[in-house]
């Protein structure tokens, strides 16, 4: 009955073309960029990691929704995409230990969502054109959505870290841990506090414009520079605070976003991919090991290859199978390194967890 009362909905993307679809039963409309995740499993992680803030999030996977939502599988407080859109939304579920229904999950956030979308060929067809904006909505009148799709800012130089940062410095872990973190959150995602956590850090967790006083006052082991959405460019005080650390040969860690801070810091520019990596079975060598890792990616920026190779001071660690992006450096006379990808994402393979222990490692070194 849902099914046949849901309302017709519509896809429009920035350069006119348009797919039509069904509401999920909440009207309204939404929009950001369009991008996908490749990923079979881990819809509730996606939603709520804030890297994807600001983004329509298309689900390549043919079912969402038919195992519900738990309340221990979540990476931030609260949804972080813009809307969903999907083939197939299943609003009954059969996971024993879920928590409730993806549906009302969205209608408790006031998420929007259109699904009966052809989302293969939406998939073939930005993977051809290349990143874009786009709006979904119940409202049919096409012209009134050009005018509000026309207002909606470009990713390449827009700066989203502040909108998902907390506002004050918190605590995670045990205060009688071992190590002490510094971390700064760009967006960060709770499952890498856990895994600090769990190799015996109590982390404080600092707003994305916090000095490089503010982290060291707490005395700590080490740093970390987290995930997040947006362009890195624009972070000037992050940049800062990376190129301080570095300075004092302190023991820095930094992902994805962080990774490409590490980059700007010194010099070596990031640029805006033509589609991003998106997804949870990512081909990624590590140079210096030759293995092999099945990793968990997301970003739509990455360090340019070229610049890295020419700074002395820098050694490439790891590389993207598919395209030979950079996937991880380390600088070779400091106590830093990064990687482009999430080693505590984990959604089957653990193969990346070891970046972790490498960090510990480099703090054991440096006391």
């Amino acid at each position: 009955m849902k099914y046949i009362q849901r309302k017709k909905a519509v896809l429009l993307l920035e350069d006119g073309t348009i797919f039509e679809g069904k509401s999920i039963g909440m009207d309204g409309t939404a929009y950001g960029e369009i991008c996908y995740n490749t990923g079979m499993t881990g819809y509730q992680e996606i939603f709520t990691d804030p890297s994807y803030f600001g983004q329509l999030m298309l689900a390549t996977n043919a079912h969402i929704g038919n195992y519900g939502v738990n309340n221990n599988e979540i990476e931030s407080d609260s949804i972080k995409i813009s809307g969903l859109v999907c083939k197939n939304f299943s609003f009954n579920y059969s996971r024993v230990d879920a928590d409730g229904s993806l549906e009302n999950y969205f209608i408790d956030q006031n998420l929007m969502a259109i699904s009966d979308i052809d989302t293969r060929a939406v998939v073939s067809y930005i993977r051809d054109k290349g990143a874009m904006n786009a709006i979904i909505s119940t409202d049919l009148n096409i012209e009134n959505l050009k005018e509000i799709l026309n207002t909606v800012p470009n990713m390449d130089g827009l700066e989203l870290a502040s909108k998902v940062s907390t506002k004050e410095p918190y605590f995670f872990g045990d205060e009688n841990a071992t190590y002490k973190i510094s971390a700064l959150d760009i967006g960060i995602k709770k499952n890498i506090l856990r895994n600090l956590a769990n190799r015996d850090c109590y982390i404080k967790v600092f707003p994305y414009n916090a000095t490089f006083k503010d982290l060291n006052d707490f005395n700590p082991d080490g740093f970390f520079l987290s995930n997040g959405p947006g362009d890195p460019t624009p972070l000037k005080e992050a940049q800062d605070l990376a190129r301080e650390i570095i300075k004092r040969d302190f023991p820095l860690f930094g992902i994805c976003l962080g990774h490409q801070v590490i980059a700007l810091a010194n010099g070596i520019s990031t640029y805006k991919m033509h589609n991003g990596h998106r997804g949870i079975n990512h081909p990624v060598k590590n140079l210096i090991t030759g293995k092999g890792e099945v990793t968990s990616q997301n970003h739509g920026f990455v360090v340019d290859r070229e610049e890295l190779e020419k700074h002395d001071e820098f050694e490439i660690t790891h590389v993207h199978l598919n395209d030979n992006t950079v996937a991880g450096m380390r600088m070779k006379d400091k106590n830093c390194f990064s990687v482009q990808y999430h080693p505590e994402a984990s959604p089957g393979p653990h193969d990346s967890s070891y970046l972790f222990d490498q960090f510990i490692e480099n703090i054991k070194k440096s006391k």
